[in-house]
């Protein structure tokens, strides 16, 4: 399977779900290649697409690809999944669809803290760095902004339940 033939097929599909391209991964296991496909995009309210968008993008995306030169001979399986929280914030649009999750940085000088992303742009990510103690009078957040290129990883956090969010 060429990568390239099998990423020129994926793109235009994904595109008309408004989705993108975020890995892609060509996996031999056995008899079979397991082709697995991580998309990200905008979704309606901007922080990453909704799961039947992904689920009508795969639909599409099979139909496609077995009409297609690009898998070649043999069997594949395909497996089409977002990004979720485990991967590795990279690109300022990951920065701007976490926007209000908390995230472990690590930064060039060896520094590693959480924080909460604030706002992002291009080059950059402003960030409320929240005290190791949260109890009150236990010390306040801190403003602070930092370059993509001063953070070598950063990823999001799961939250059961934020602080600072109230019961309904």
């Amino acid at each position: 399977m060429d990568e390239r033939q099998l990423i020129a097929v994926i793109e235009p599909v994904l595109a008309r779900h408004e989705l993108e391209l975020d890995a892609l991964d060509i996996i031999p296991a056995g008899k079979r290649v397991l082709l697995r496909v991580t998309v990200d995009g905008d979704g309606p309210e901007g922080h990453g697409p909704l799961i039947d968008d992904i689920a009508e993008a795969s639909r599409e995306l099979s139909d496609a690809l077995d009409d297609s030169d690009a898998t070649g001979p043999g069997a594949y399986t395909l497996e089409v999944s977002s990004r979720g929280v485990n991967r590795p914030l990279t690109l300022p649009r990951h920065w701007r669809r976490n926007a209000g999750r908390l995230v472990r940085i690590t930064t060039t000088a060896g520094e590693t803290f959480h924080a909460r992303i604030v706002a992002s742009d291009e080059e950059g990510v402003e960030l409320l760095i929240e005290p190791e103690d949260p109890r009150p009078g236990k010390g306040s957040a801190v403003e602070r902004r930092c370059a993509y290129a001063d953070i070598t990883k950063a990823r999001v956090q799961v939250e059961l339940k934020r602080q600072d969010k109230e019961e309904d």
